[in-house]
């Protein structure tokens, strides 16, 4: 992925006398205090509010519809083309806008821990904050590297400058542009700072396929003994709590890509959700909030300054981003070997999917296209309450490609690799949303600490009537009847109607998917 050089007109903003470069964490955050961004928690993190967009705007990411890159995009309502023309005259806007700035901040990284595929990137900020959580997510430079450090791709985000959709050709005031060909990625009319982590992850989604490494939407550990685990599932699924274990060392919690050495993590930092979060549930991410942590809409005690992680006044989609190295058990750099398991995590709002299941290798494959979860509240504008969807390769509004593409080099490593394939439901159990309660956390670890250990390779099993998985009779702490949903529900009958429900529901999503070989839909879905 070779890197570019800086477009002329970046070049002259960037040489301004108000731009601030690579500034230091103890810096930024007084710069943010000076210029009343954010607060400092009793911790030294600094609390800020997004305003308005507490999550991402999926309907205003765009990619810039360019001659190298059309025939291989996969155009649709999460890959929505716009034109050359659109981008450009929104890219000298935003270029204007920020030169009357006061001020403008500009870090420069890297995206791909593994050294020889990995992006130089650099992002410009019109906030503080902004640049804060730039420096926290992507990965650090040495000094050494900054010296010769070439951008192969520019964010370049300004919250405050909003689009005219009649006059600039936009949905709204809010904007996600990505161009491949002058690699550039614009952001305006938002100041959810996870726009620019899924932006860089998007566009990462095409380079490193294109270099034959499969892209990946997942948290990943490695055990005492070397094995790798890797967490698949969409935000709100435990792709972070789950991969942050004590017993194992942490690779990355969101963000990774799986090429013939093995994975590596695409970030240098964590971007977890902090609703409810404790010291007791999830010691390992609270302990990491600390100095230069960023807390989005996280609500504080205005006395103690101390952050109320149970308080959703402002969104259930609250949020801390802090650097790897925040979190002591982890790999550095953040490389390992091949995984030997593959957990797929799922929140179903049904209540009827196991708790745990293994899957063969064409339910792998057809579960990894469906990607079904429960969309969480608050992950997206417009977002209250659970609803079930289905997400393509557990990842969808992130891949440029066509799903068939990353769900051939899945099955092309579970294969080369012989790695054990897991479905885990964090989601309901006794009842659907509004009836059930969500899984219990200590019950998914223990599952998922037998399926890491081995236990459940030679386990016995029973067969689910509706969806034809193998759910495991016994796993030590875990009572016998959480196991097996159809025996947590008060009324059977009920049971049964949700669940060939939900059923239908995946065979009418798996109907879009016309080039996949029959035998995965026909061995891999629901049986009833």
């Amino acid at each position: 992925m070779n890197s570019v050089h800086v477009p002329n007109e970046l070049s002259q903003l960037l040489e301004e006398s108000n731009v601030h470069i690579q500034m230091s964490v103890p810096q930024l955050v007084e710069k943010i205090l000076s210029r009343n961004e954010g607060k400092l928690t009793s911790t030294g993190a600094i609390s800020v509010s997004t305003g308005k967009y507490t999550g991402r705007s999926p309907q205003d990411k765009f990619i810039v519809m360019e001659e190298s890159i059309k025939d291989k995009i996969d155009w649709g309502n999460l890959n929505q083309p716009i034109s050359e023309d659109v981008f450009n005259n929104l890219y000298h806007k935003v270029l204007d806008y920020l030169k009357e700035r006061n001020e403008i901040f500009v870090f420069k990284g890297f995206a791909g821990a593994d050294k020889k595929t990995q992006l130089p990137i650099q992002i410009v900020n019109e906030f503080a904050w902004h640049n804060l959580f730039a420096h926290q997510l992507f990965i650090r430079p040495s000094e050494e590297e900054l010296l010769t450090h070439k951008p192969g791709f520019t964010v370049i985000s300004a919250p405050n400058f909003k689009a005219n959709p009649l006059v600039d050709g936009t949905k709204s005031e809010t904007f996600i542009i990505i161009s491949f060909e002058k690699r550039t990625i614009l952001i305006g009319g938002t100041e959810y700072a996870g726009e620019m982590k899924k932006s860089i992850f998007s566009i990462m989604n095409y380079l490193l396929p294109e270099n034959n490494i499969f892209s990946m939407h997942c948290s990943a550990n490695i055990g005492v003994e070397g094995d790798v685990a890797l967490f698949f599932g969409l935000s709100g699924t435990g792709k972070t709590t789950l991969s942050a274990d004590p017993k194992r060392r942490l690779i990355g919690d969101d963000e990774h890509g799986w090429s013939s050495n093995g994975v590596f993590n695409i970030e240098g930092g964590c971007y977890a959700k902090t609703i409810n979060l404790s010291r007791e549930k999830e010691p390992q991410i609270f302990d990491a909030i600390h100095f230069g942590s960023v807390l989005e809409n996280v609500v504080l005690n205005p006395d103690t300054r101390i952050a109320d992680y149970d308080d959703a006044t402002l969104t259930e989609n609250t949020r801390a981003a802090y650097p790897m190295h925040a979190i002591e058990n982890i790999v550095q750099p953040s490389i390992a070997g091949h995984p030997n398991t593959i957990v797929f995590l799922t929140a179903d709002a049904f209540g009827v999917l196991p708790p745990i299941s293994k899957l063969t290798k064409e339910q792998a494959m057809y579960h990894f296209l469906s990607g079904y979860t429960s969309k969480l509240a608050g992950t997206e504008r417009g977002v209250t309450s659970p609803e079930a969807t289905f997400s393509t390769c557990f990842g969808a509004p992130f891949l440029p490609l066509p799903a068939t593409r990353y769900a051939k080099m899945l099955g092309e490593k579970i294969l080369e690799h012989n790695a054990n394939v897991f479905l885990v439901n964090t989601g309901w159990t006794g009842g659907e949303y509004g009836v059930g309660s969500r899984m219990k956390l200590s019950y998914t670890r223990a599952m998922i600490q037998a399926a890491l250990e081995g236990e459940l390779n030679n386990v016995e099993t029973v067969k689910d009537d509706i969806f034809g998985l193998n759910i495991p009779l016994h796993i030590a702490g875990v009572p016998d009847e959480v196991l097996q949903p159809n025996k947590t529900w008060a009324d059977p009958q009920a049971y049964d109607k949700k669940a060939k429900e939900l059923a239908d529901k995946f065979r009418e999503n798996f109907k879009k998917f016309t080039r996949v070989d029959s035998e995965i839909e026909e061995k891999g879905g629901p049986i009833a």
